[in-house]
Order: structure tokens, then C-alpha cells, then sequence
């Protein structure tokens, strides 16, 4: 074992001089700039637009069947009142007027009718805005401030519910142990791949024949076992920081919602079950997706399980309403239960807090024999798997040799 220092900085020196790793590493970065720039381009453009269009000066003429508006407001914009709807819109048809807005009657039966002057597919929308505008300035003068508010959908709610005896914000609760449901979901998505073909390179350059004459087998899987593991974190935080800088820098300018860090409740307890969770699980994946690749001759056919596994790992995903809705429910219990199954639903649950205490007691170490016999199995493997060039190992094969 004391090669292992060894064959960890190989693979990791030899991962980083990989344009495909910076490819896959800085891709998603450069995306979510890209998306950001687009944002933020389009939200000045559209600012720009709308002041332009507040800056426009245009006729406008008015008939009132409904007696809810203010003529003074009306007059304030240069809007004229004629008599007869025929008598707008001739105005309009004949280029005498630019706009023209008819309020009937009974407002709950027949709509606001608007006609203008086409100006443009964005520019057109200014007769609509000003006709809904002067209706709502008009009838808020009629009313107190409270009953617009109530009106408007616009009354102000502060809720505060509590859990054990103490304020408890169920979103703001899961942010930070939710953050390990993301990063395991992130690292699986861009580093599985890796892991899948890492015991195969060798064997398709035939070099692994030279490898084993100085390296036991037993330590090289290990090496790149640990090496896989530190790669993946260096890919997280290379995704993850940037994403986070960007977002405290530029979320004003990107119109993005801002969360405050100092305020969000730190519960020791589930983030710490969410770390563990987070690397056992981590571990029991990366175990099982080496020991696929160990078992196969080439990358190719390393590649058609990657599917299975992704079905295993993100399958739950379509049942997460119902871990957050039913904790109880057998099924749900089942996936949180299952080894294969289980990342997801614990770490969701342990994120919103409804998962039990015994639950935590029996998951654990299920995820903890099921990492370690994998990776056990993964060593067997690539011990019996190395010098097979043609062929896979079958399971019996496995547990036949000594």
C-alpha cells in the first residue's frame, strides 16, 4: 500500500491535463454566465423599452359607458371624451387619433375595448396599459388605501410557525442541509462518467500489464477509488463557487430573489446527517459504478449500465412530492430503505425535516455495509478483471475465485 500516494497523484495529475475535465468543469460555469448575460441584457433592453414607451407622446380619445373614471385623470395624459364608440373608432381608422378606449356599461360582462394605431408588436401593448391604468388610478380614489390593498391581492401576510417550541421556517430550514442533495446530484451528473471508464483506459491501451508488475492491484483500484472522490470535489466546488459569486455580486442586476445568509437558521444536527449521508452514499456510487467498469473489457460497454444507474440514482426524483407530503407511506420508506434507492429520498427528507430518528439509525448503516461490501466487490473485481480483454466477468466467476 505504500504505492497509493503514488497512483492518487498520477490520476489526479493525469485527470487535470484532460481538456474533457475542464471542459466538463468550467462548462457548467460558462453556461450559467451565459444565461446570466442573456438575463441581464434583456432585462435593460426591456427597461429601455418601457421608458422609451413612457417617454412616447401619443392622442388618445375616451368613451365612458361604465361613469368609473376620473376625467381629470384623463385630461392629465391629453385624452379627449367622445360620445359614441362609432366615433372613436372612425377617429382611429381615419388617422385623427392614435388610440382609442371604449369602457361599456356593465365591466363584468363585456371587456375594456382598445384601438390604435399599429406601432410596433412591443409598442402596441402602451393603449392596453393606459386603459387598465386610468380604470384602476381612478376606482383606487374611491376607496381607502386597506381595501385596494385587499382588492389587489397586494395585503402583506407574516407567518410564523414553530416546531419543539421554537420559530421554524421550513424553506429557509432546508437550504443548508438541501445543499448536499445538490451536490451529489451535480457530481454524479458530470463525474459518473469518469468513474464508469476509470478502470478501463488501461486495459484498452494495454498498459495495465506493466502497471501490475510494480502496483498490487488491491492498492491501484484503491488509488483511483480516493483520486475519483477528490477529482469530484474539485469539479463541485469549480461549479459550485463560481455560481455562488456570481450570484451575491449580480443578483440585483439579474432581477434574481435575494437571500440573506446571516438569517438562515443553522441546525447543526441535520446538516451534519446530511454530510454523512452525502459521502457514504457518494462512496457506495462510486463503488458500484468502478466495479461495473472493472467487471467489462471496454469503455463501450461500460457505458450501456450507465443508464441503470442513473435510474437508480434520480428515478425517486419523480416521486419527491411524495416525501415531502408522505414520509409515512410504505413506499416512500422502501426507497429511503433500499441502498440503491436510498441517496435522494434521505437527503431530501433529511433537508425538509420529516425524517425519523429511527429511520436515521437503521438507513445509515445500511448505506454504510452496502458502500463498504461494493467497494470490497469493486477490489475483487478489478483484481480477477484487469487482464480480461475480451470478456466480462460473470458474478459466479467472481465469488468462485480465491
Amino acid at each position: 500500500m505504500h504505492n497509493i500516494s503514488t497512483v492518487i497523484r498520477f490520476e489526479v495529475i493525469r485527470t487535470l491535463k484532460k481538456k474533457s475535465f475542464w471542459a466538463m468543469a468550467l462548462g457548467f460555469p460558462l453556461m450559467l454566465a451565459a444565461i446570466f448575460g442573456v438575463v441581464f441584457l434583456s432585462n435593460q433592453s426591456t427597461n429601455q423599452a418601457a421608458k422609451n414607451l413612457q417617454n412616447q407622446k401619443y392622442s388618445l380619445a375616451i368613451t365612458d359607458d361604465s361613469h368609473l373614471l376620473n376625467p381629470a385623470l384623463a385630461h392629465t395624459i391629453g385624452a379627449n371624451f367622445v360620445t359614441t364608440k362609432q366615433q372613436g373608432i372612425r377617429a382611429v381608422t381615419g388617422g385623427t387619433v392614435d388610440g382609442y378606449i371604449y369602457y361599456p356599461a356593465d365591466l363584468t360582462k363585456n371587456p375594456i375595448e382598445v384601438y390604435g394605431q399599429d406601432v410596433g408588436l412591443f409598442n402596441n401593448a402602451r393603449y392596453e396599459g393606459v386603459a387598465k391604468a386610468l380604470l384602476l388610478n381612478s376606482v383606487q380614489g374611491t376607496v381607502t388605501p386597506s381595501i385596494t390593498a385587499v382588492l389587489q391581492g397586494t395585503a402583506k401576510t407574516n407567518v410564523t410557525t414553530y416546531r419543539d417550541g421554537r420559530p421554524y421556517d421550513p424553506s429557509k430550514e432546508m437550504i443548508l442541509p438541501g445543499v448536499f442533495l445538490v451536490l451529489f446530484y451535480l457530481l454524479i451528473s458530470f463525474f459518473g462518467g469518469q468513474m464508469l471508464t476509470s478502470t478501463t483506459e488501461e486495459k484498452e491501451n494495454r498498459v495495465i500489464e506493466m502497471i501490475l508488475t510494480t502496483i498490487r492491484a488491491r492498492t491501484l483500484i484503491i488509488g483511483k477509488i480516493i483520486s475519483l472522490v477528490a477529482l469530484a470535489l474539485l469539479q463541485g466546488a469549480i461549479i459550485i463557487v463560481p455560481a455562488v459569486i456570481g450570484y451575491l455580486l449580480y443578483h440585483d442586476k439579474l432581477s434574481l430573489p435575494f437571500v440573506d445568509l446571516r438569517t438562515l437558521p443553522v441546525n447543526w444536527p441535520h446538516i451534519i446527517i446530511g454530510a454523512v449521508f452525502f459521502v457514504v452514499s457518494f462512496l457506495l456510487f462510486t463503488g458500484l459504478l468502478v466495479f461495473i467498469g472493472s467487471s467489462v473489457p471496454t469503455a463501450k460497454e461500460a457505458g450501456q449500465f450507465m443508464g441503470i444507474v442513473m435510474m437508480l440514482i434520480f428515478g425517486p426524483l419523480y416521486a419527491a412530492p411524495l416525501f415531502i407530503s408522505s414520509p409515512d407511506a410504505p413506499i416512500v420508506r422502501f426507497l429511503s430503505l433500499f441502498p440503491f434507492t436510498a441517496p435522494i429520498p434521505l437527503l431530501l427528507r433529511n433537508a425538509v425535516g420529516n425524517l425519523h430518528g429511527w429511520e436515521i439509525a437503521l438507513s445509515l448503516p445500511i448505506l454504510i455495509i452496502s458502500a463498504m461490501i461494493v467497494l470490497a466487490l469493486a477490489v475483487r473485481v478489478f483484481r480477477y478483471g484487469a487482464l480480461e480483454y475480451s470478456r466480462k466477468l460473470s458474478i459466479k466467476e467472481i465469488f468462485k475465485r480465491k
